[in-house]
């Protein structure tokens, strides 16, 4: 019991670390790319899109390279689920959401055809290198598609995502943002997901013992999970609750165009960039049961929501329920199959 409890703890404290270093980069990013020549406009549009990503590829980068794969891919198809159930359920229950940004309509597109053309190579059981690099081309071609289409959009839109830029962009203050910011996302990935390392060096074995340990896998294993339901449920659901809470307070200033943009982009970064990625660097295997309910959820949480952008432009109170029951149903779905 007191190994949970120390292990809820530390990984608590890592959310805590990797919503801060989170934040400590987007500005720091922003500033740099600002201070080296790119307009507001291409630095806000790049961290609506993908920048919240951040703090989840650092905890699944730290849980490849401790050899737990199936957790970072559960990780990251649980966070699209995530994204769409309860960060964009939590922001429209607390207003409607305006969307002005046309582009989001066809880039929810490729992400609706991106997962269903990953279950289709995951029919074999694996994904392949090649496959991987496919996926990590599609993505920049998604990056230019978003820039050229949205230099389209209305004025005031495009003030809006310039305006998500804006920071200071002194060279030495961005650094040290940017430093401090991967120093958190490293210590808060690593409390999560354990291992030796860093805490370790000159720490008594006890504290090491305590820092170094896999706090998301005794979670996971308490629960009765596998490393991928881990990676599915309590990481997925715990590294989204900072960008959700965030979402609810876009969403009460009226910048729905901004959280939309985050889930979608979010979404096609976990999808392209994170799943592409694990492949580009070895062949990832594909349980049938992640084939078959996993990856399908996710295509089902982006359906669900592009009649919302194709019609009205608006995620109301009442759709934004309907995410949230989406979520728990599925959450129930995946008990159900563990206790089976």
């Amino acid at each position: 019991m007191i190994v949970m409890f120390e292990a809820v703890g530390l990984f608590v404290l890592g959310l805590v670390l990797l919503a801060l270093g989170g934040d400590s980069i987007v500005k720091g990013a922003s500033g740099l790319a600002q201070r080296f020549g790119a307009s507001p406009f291409a630095a806000g549009l790049v961290l609506v899109a993908f920048g919240t990503s951040l703090p989840e590829l650092a905890v699944n980068l730290q849980a490849v390279v401790r050899g737990q794969q199936a957790l970072a891919l559960g990780n990251a198809v649980g966070s699209n689920v995530v994204n769409f159930g309860l960060t964009l359920g939590l922001a429209a229950l607390a207003a409607p959401l305006l969307v002005r940004w046309r582009a989001l309509a066809p880039l929810l597109l490729v992400l609706l055809l991106g997962t269903l053309a990953v279950i289709g190579l995951g029919l074999d059981g694996v994904l392949s290198r090649g496959e991987g690099i496919v996926m990590l081309l599609a993505f920049v071609a998604v990056v230019a598609y978003a820039i050229a289409r949205t230099r389209r959009e209305a004025p005031e839109l495009q003030d809006a995502i310039a305006a998500f830029a804006q920071t200071q962009t002194h060279l030495g203050l961005n650094l040290v943002r940017v430093l401090i910011a991967l120093v958190l996302m490293h210590l808060g990935a690593y409390l999560i997901i354990g291992g030796d390392g860093l805490w370790s060096l000159g720490a008594s074995p006890a504290l090491a013992a305590g820092f170094g340990s896999p706090n998301a896998a005794i979670i996971g294993a308490a629960m009765g999970l596998s490393p991928l339901l881990t990676g599915l449920l309590p990481v997925a659901i715990g590294t989204a609750l900072p960008e959700a809470m965030a979402a609810v307070v876009a969403a009460r200033r009226g910048q729905g165009d901004i959280v939309v943009g985050h889930v979608v982009g979010s979404s096609l970064f976990n999808l392209l960039i994170v799943i592409g990625g694990m492949a580009a660097w070895h062949s990832v295997p594909l349980p049938a049961s992640f084939v078959r309910f996993e990856l399908p959820a996710a295509a089902v949480f982006a359906l669900m929501l592009y009649p919302m952008l194709r019609g009205d432009l608006r995620v109301s109170k009442r759709e934004g329920t309907i995410l949230l029951v989406g979520l728990l149903g599925w959450i129930g779905f995946e008990v159900l199959m563990l206790l089976r």
